[in-house]
């Protein structure tokens, strides 16, 4: 493995963007390859036997074709996943869960909110977690079915989504959360909508930032740091126009968008 090789980073949809934002950020002379597998999308209410299946091929695929690190951006197909894909590939994997260690590290009212897919928050993965981290506090959890794809096929200020978030952060805000866990990629898109329903000084937690960290560390130990020019390619197995079109929505500029299907 070389140096000069990307890192993968790979999403359901585009959610997984703002991780790549916050990898960028942090490792700006790498290259990256962001696959979205639209095809597929949303995660959410997959069943996890398929999630498992399909998160190994795609990590198999990205082996192939040269990445020297795989960011799993992601919450839904981590908690799915993580375990399976680590056992497939020889790549270092890093994978995204929700920052429920931190949410109650930092909460002042003892009540932890976790805005979240269905499947993520089913998982016995989540579940761990929470035992693990948070047993000392009240945690919330709300699903958050179509919040995701909906924010892709709408934007993040469309109406179908405030009301959306109208539904979902209401019992977070009424059960006295102070830390509200963003749970899933897509969600920092519509952190201000969140914050808007949620009493002044409501904490929103997000780990892009601690996801760079690791791939940075993980890099370091492997000698894989650096080599690259910054460039980052852009693919999906879903259409091609269509995530073009998302991305410019999002991002706020048009970038070429490949078809890849693993």
């Amino acid at each position: 493995m070389s140096s000069r090789q990307p890192i993968a980073v790979f999403d359901s949809g585009l959610g997984g963007l703002t991780v790549l934002h916050a990898l960028r950020e942090c490792l700006p002379r790498e290259d990256y390859f962001y696959f979205a597998d639209t095809r597929f999308l949303p995660y959410g209410d997959k069943p996890e036997v398929f999630l498992r299946e399909r998160g190994v091929a795609i990590a198999e695929a990205l082996a192939r074709q040269g990445a020297k690190a795989m960011v799993i951006a992601c919450n839904t197909a981590t908690a799915a996943a993580a375990e399976a894909i680590r056992a497939a590939t020889p790549l270092p994997v890093v994978a995204l869960e929700p920052g429920v260690k931190p949410a109650a590290q930092q909460t002042r009212s003892g009540v932890v909110g976790v805005l979240a897919t269905t499947r993520t928050l089913q998982s016995a993965r989540f579940q761990r977690l929470v035992g693990n981290h948070a047993s000392h506090v009240r945690v919330i959890t709300q699903a958050c079915p179509g919040l995701a794809d909906t924010i892709e096929a709408q934007g993040p200020g469309s109406n179908a989504v405030e009301t959306l978030l109208d539904d979902y952060v209401a019992p977070l805000a009424h059960g006295g959360a102070d830390v509200v866990v963003l749970g899933c990629t897509h969600y920092p898109w519509v952190a201000e909508g969140i914050a808007r329903r949620m009493p002044a000084g409501t904490v929103l937690l997000d780990t892009g930032a601690a996801v760079a960290r690791q791939t940075e560390r993980l890099l370091a130990a492997a000698g894989l740091l650096g080599g690259g020019e910054g460039r980052l390619s852009v693919a999906t197995s879903g259409a091609p126009q269509q995530v073009t079109a998302t991305v410019a929505r999002l991002l706020g500029r048009k970038m070429h968008v490949e078809h890849w299907e693993p």
